[in-house]
Protein backbone atom coordinates (compact mmCIF):
# COMPACT_ATOMS: atom_id res chain seq x y z
CA UNK A 1 0.00 0.00 0.00
CA UNK A 2 1.25 3.52 -0.88
CA UNK A 3 1.34 5.80 1.27
CA UNK A 4 -1.23 8.53 -0.15
CA UNK A 5 -3.38 4.88 0.18
CA UNK A 6 -2.62 4.59 3.48
CA UNK A 7 -3.45 8.31 4.31
CA UNK A 8 -6.49 8.39 2.56
CA UNK A 9 -7.64 5.39 4.63
CA UNK A 10 -6.74 6.67 7.76
CA UNK A 11 -8.82 10.07 6.95
CA UNK A 12 -11.75 8.21 6.48
CA UNK A 13 -11.57 6.07 9.60
CA UNK A 14 -11.77 9.19 10.79
CA UNK A 15 -14.50 9.95 9.15
CA UNK A 16 -16.25 6.77 10.25
CA UNK A 17 -15.07 6.53 14.06
CA UNK A 18 -18.18 8.67 15.09
CA UNK A 19 -20.85 6.54 13.64
CA UNK A 20 -22.53 4.10 15.48
CA UNK A 21 -22.23 0.32 15.52
CA UNK A 22 -24.95 -0.42 13.15
CA UNK A 23 -24.01 2.29 10.57
CA UNK A 24 -20.11 0.61 10.85
CA UNK A 25 -21.57 -2.88 9.77
CA UNK A 26 -23.68 -1.02 7.39
CA UNK A 27 -20.45 0.46 6.26
CA UNK A 28 -18.53 -3.37 6.11
CA UNK A 29 -21.51 -4.68 4.83
CA UNK A 30 -21.19 -1.88 1.32
CA UNK A 31 -17.51 -2.42 1.07
CA UNK A 32 -17.61 -6.12 1.07
CA UNK A 33 -20.19 -6.34 -1.66
CA UNK A 34 -18.03 -3.81 -3.17
CA UNK A 35 -15.18 -5.66 -3.10
CA UNK A 36 -17.16 -8.73 -4.74
CA UNK A 37 -18.55 -7.17 -7.42
CA UNK A 38 -14.61 -5.40 -8.66
CA UNK A 39 -13.67 -9.15 -8.87
CA UNK A 40 -16.13 -10.65 -10.73
CA UNK A 41 -15.95 -7.41 -13.00
CA UNK A 42 -12.48 -7.91 -13.69
CA UNK A 43 -12.98 -11.17 -14.33
CA UNK A 44 -15.67 -11.16 -16.34
CA UNK A 45 -13.95 -8.06 -18.55
CA UNK A 46 -11.03 -10.46 -19.02
CA UNK A 47 -12.73 -13.44 -20.83
CA UNK A 48 -15.48 -11.04 -22.26
CA UNK A 49 -11.95 -9.72 -23.73
CA UNK A 50 -11.72 -13.03 -25.99
CA UNK A 51 -13.32 -13.19 -29.45
CA UNK A 52 -15.00 -9.82 -30.96
CA UNK A 53 -18.26 -11.26 -31.27
CA UNK A 54 -20.42 -14.88 -31.42
CA UNK A 55 -22.21 -16.27 -34.36
CA UNK A 56 -23.53 -18.88 -35.84
CA UNK A 57 -21.70 -18.42 -39.27
CA UNK A 58 -18.67 -20.12 -40.23
CA UNK A 59 -15.31 -17.95 -40.69
CA UNK A 60 -15.84 -18.98 -44.62
CA UNK A 61 -19.16 -17.16 -44.73
CA UNK A 62 -18.16 -14.33 -42.39
CA UNK A 63 -15.55 -13.44 -45.25
CA UNK A 64 -17.39 -14.27 -48.27
CA UNK A 65 -19.90 -11.99 -46.61
CA UNK A 66 -17.40 -9.09 -45.98
CA UNK A 67 -16.03 -9.13 -49.69
CA UNK A 68 -19.69 -9.01 -51.42
CA UNK A 69 -19.91 -5.46 -48.73
CA UNK A 70 -17.57 -4.25 -49.93
CA UNK A 71 -17.98 -1.40 -52.94
CA UNK A 72 -15.44 0.51 -54.92
CA UNK A 73 -15.60 3.95 -56.95
CA UNK A 74 -14.49 4.10 -60.11
CA UNK A 75 -13.23 8.09 -59.81
CA UNK A 76 -10.58 8.84 -62.09
CA UNK A 77 -7.81 10.63 -59.88
CA UNK A 78 -6.57 13.69 -61.89
CA UNK A 79 -2.99 15.48 -60.93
Amino acid sequence: MTFTNKNIVENYFGLFESLNAISKLELIEKLKKSLKAESKNKEDDFYASFGAFSTEKTSDEINAAIKTSRTFRTKEIKF
